[in-house]
């Protein structure tokens, strides 16, 4: 069952506005800033100037910063591992080529009756490769694409002679793979001179066969001597050292003729 509350309306008098009651306020005092709090001058961060926090921070935190110059931008720059640019060697002496030792052996091998053995007493493999490739292109300008047969015959050819003379000189032969390599690589510079001539000689005459074997019998010559004065026990088999290296030449200057 329902409740009823009997309430008295409130009744505002009409046309007089100043009679409504209003809630006032009661007055506060002005705006105060908080008392300042005690400075710690070891903690210079906990004070509330700005200005000096931030200088007693700056100060406290100092430290000398680097000083880049120009001095010492180009000796960091020109200087790797404490050397600078013009204190290291040429790339090409870091891979292993020396051009000066190249054109040393080069330059012995165009002289067959004046060769200097001891400057091919180092072996290397940078100025066979570069024989062997300007004998390919020579070819390649002829018109035939031997890249793939002169690499692997000069394989096949440094493996039969270093065979062939160990067989010959027993336990006493001290000629290894890489030094047959060098010295047939080398004595390629006949062969390629006369695959550059080959060129400008009208194919299968006379006059092609008669450069072929006086380039032949060049590169025999000297390959023959190197191999003789550089390995042991190679006077005793000089004519079947020749034989071999004549057969190698052979080969390469039917590349040329055919």
């Amino acid at each position: 069952m329902a409740r009823e509350f009997n309430v008295r309306p409130v009744v505002f008098p009409p046309g007089n506005p100043a009679a409504v009651p209003h809630q006032r306020r009661l007055p506060t005092a002005p705006f105060q800033p908080p008392p300042p709090r005690p400075q710690n001058p070891n903690i210079p961060f906990m004070s509330f100037d700005v200005g000096s926090a931030a200088s007693a921070a700056a100060a406290s935190t100092s430290f000398s910063a680097p000083i880049f110059g120009a001095n010492n931008l180009s000796g960091s720059a020109g200087s790797i591992g404490g050397l600078g640019f013009d204190d290291e060697p040429p790339l090409l002496e870091e891979l292993g080529i020396n051009t000066r030792q190249i054109w040393r052996k080069s330059v012995s091998i165009m002289n067959p009756f004046r060769v200097n053995s001891d400057i091919h007493e180092d072996a290397d493999l940078s100025g066979p490769f570069l024989f062997l490739m300007a004998f390919g292109l020579f070819q390649l300008l002829a018109g035939k694409l031997h890249f793939g047969i002169i690499l692997g015959w000069v394989t096949v050819a440094a493996i039969f002679l270093y065979v062939v003379f160990n067989m010959l000189a027993g336990r006493n032969g001290n000629l290894d793979v890489y030094r047959c390599l060098s010295l047939i690589g080398y004595c390629m510079l006949p062969m390629v001179i006369f695959s550059a001539l080959s060129l400008f000689v009208p194919q299968g005459g006379a006059a092609v066969f008669a450069m072929a074997g006086v380039f032949v019998l060049w590169a025999t010559r000297v390959c023959t001597r190197l191999l003789v004065e550089l390995a042991s026990c190679g006077d005793e088999h000089r004519g079947l050292i020749a034989y071999a290296c004549f057969l190698i030449y052979t080969l390469f200057s039917l590349l040329v003729i055919f």
